[in-house]
């Protein structure tokens, strides 16, 4: 294994990104409010959870690598090398990616500067048509090289969203960890039906004639990110002092965006918190609400609204068979001041 990762190694050190051609707009001032305690707008590379089935990271070479695009309704299968994928139209966005395990209240979220090459021109390059257009196939199947498959609806790659197979990530070639040299991400989907790391082939197929590796094993072959909300600041169990206590987090609907975010404290009204600006409705947003802390014991309580007028659930289910839902909420004792 040492050899591969040393020769993976390597060639990522040697690999140098193409500027885009589309460049993501600049993250606005306003979306990194200034609350001690609130995660970082953007995920560092080394922070950025990690979620995969490979008890080895793949060391793959990207001198040696090539992407396939084969299967039902391709008129011309595609054959690419990484030059010949750098080559096209480059795209560089900030998306917000979430793992369908993640727990209410967890941290299997992350917010990345992605930059790589819009995986529709591919398809249509290929001569794929979304089903809307009376194309054949509804699933595209991603292989990774050590075998893994991830099933993701054709007709939401090609509806006009940013979805990537992405080679740069925050700047830097992919991390190995994070499937150099090429990932796949999809706003607005869960990773395990999207974000095929170390990708190596697409078949186009239907959902009907193929099961991808996840759903065989219980969970739903489709599954668009859920509205989540969660609170950073002040963490469960903490001892403020009496006074303005800034109660803050983020918020994430990625590919729907967040309209809203309100706290409650105990069983009080819901308030309006502030919202951090908005990026893009495919990254999260921080959110802030001034509480002002009477000594004692209260449960602070979130909830977020999506951009199409959704509010997040109360009811708390789990991460299977398609994301949790449920409302994040945290107990803290108020000291006197």
């Amino acid at each position: 294994a040492g050899s591969a990762d040393e020769s993976a190694t390597a060639s990522r050190a040697a690999l140098r990104l193409p500027r885009p051609a589309s460049p993501a707009p600049a993250v606005p001032a306003g979306a990194q409010l200034d609350v001690p305690g609130i995660g970082p707008f953007t995920t560092p590379n080394r922070d950025f959870f990690r979620v995969d089935t490979a008890l080895v990271v793949p060391g793959v070479d990207a001198d040696g690598w090539r992407l396939r695009i084969h299967g039902t309704g391709v008129r011309r299968e595609l054959s690419l090398t990484l030059p010949e994928l750098m080559s096209r139209t480059v795209v560089e966005r900030d998306i917000t990616l979430a793992c369908v395990s993640n727990e209410v209240g967890g941290d299997l979220v992350g917010n990345a500067r992605w930059l790589g090459v819009r995986l529709a021109d591919l398809l249509r390059e290929a001569g794929v048509r979304p089903p809307s257009e009376g194309g054949p196939a509804d699933q595209l199947v991603a292989r990774s090289v050590d075998g893994m498959t991830i099933g993701t609806p054709v007709e939401d790659v090609m509806d006009g969203r940013d979805a990537l197979l992405a080679f740069g990530m925050n700047g830097e070639p992919l991390p190995l960890d994070h499937g150099f040299p090429v990932r796949m991400i999809v706003p607005g989907l869960y990773g395990y039906v999207s974000a095929c790391k170390w990708i190596e082939s697409i078949e186009l197929t239907t959902f009907d004639a193929y099961d991808a590796y996840w759903v065989p094993r219980g969970w739903a072959a489709r599954a668009p990110v859920k509205t989540q909300s969660r609170i950073d600041t002040p963490r469960a169990l903490a001892r403020p002092r009496a006074g303005t206590v800034m109660i803050a987090g983020v918020a994430w609907a990625p590919h729907r965006g967040i309209a809203r975010v309100e706290v409650r404290v105990d069983d009080g009204p819901w308030e309006v918190a502030r919202l951090g600006a908005e990026d893009s409705q495919d990254t999260w947003r921080q959110w802030v609400y001034p509480w002002r802390a009477a000594p004692g014991r209260h449960t602070l309580t979130v909830r977020a609204t999506d951009g199409t007028g959704a509010t997040q659930p109360e009811a708390r289910t789990d991460t299977m068979p398609d994301g949790a839902t449920g409302r994040h909420s945290v107990v803290v004792t108020v000291e006197e001041s």
